[in-house]
């Protein structure tokens, strides 16, 4: 989630982004994480009743994250989510760096500075790597109409293919 800003986990998160207050690179890393994990038991309460769970973001947006900061390798930075749902579908939506620079309120949070979205990119390119996720790349830079067309198509499409299959675990 990116994240939910309504928990005490999530607020904490929130003062954060918004540079209210610093917390060291692990911690806030591992906070992102339990905010993930306060949602699975409402994630798999809706995915057992049938209901398609749309989420921005998600645990490889953490992992991207951190991993960018250096100091940080890519398996350390997923263990915290490990056993998480398993997403059927992956939706990247590329954008350059300095398409996303020229999008509304650009720079106000932590982390959006055009170098640093470089960094995150050649991260989330290691994460897609891992065939054992269905990762689709979208180009972002369409219209918001032939965007949505072409997602929707794609999740409808997923959305058959996945139908019977059991809910799996992530990075297991």
């Amino acid at each position: 989630f990116p994240p939910d800003r309504t928990t005490e986990i999530g607020q904490l998160i929130s003062s954060y982004l918004v540079r209210e207050k610093n917390l060291e690179d692990h911690t806030i890393h591992l906070l992102f994480s339990a905010n993930r994990w306060e949602h699975v038991p409402m994630m798999k309460e809706k995915l057992h009743q049938g209901v398609t769970i749309v989420v921005d973001r998600y645990a490889f947006s953490g992992v991207a994250f951190t991993s960018a900061k250096g100091n940080f390798c890519l398996d350390w930075c997923k263990q915290p989510d490990v056993g998480l749902p398993k997403p059927d579908l992956i939706l990247f939506l590329q954008l350059s760096p300095e398409a996303a620079a020229e999008r509304g309120n650009f720079g106000c949070e932590r982390y959006e500075t055009s170098p640093f979205q470089e960094k995150v990119l050649q991260s989330f390119y290691c994460l897609m790597e891992d065939k054992t996720l269905n990762w689709k790349t979208v180009d972002a830079s369409k219209s918001i109409d032939d965007l949505h067309r072409e997602i929707k198509s794609i999740a409808e499409e997923t959305i058959q293919e996945v139908q019977n299959k059991p809910l799996g675990e992530l990075w297991k």
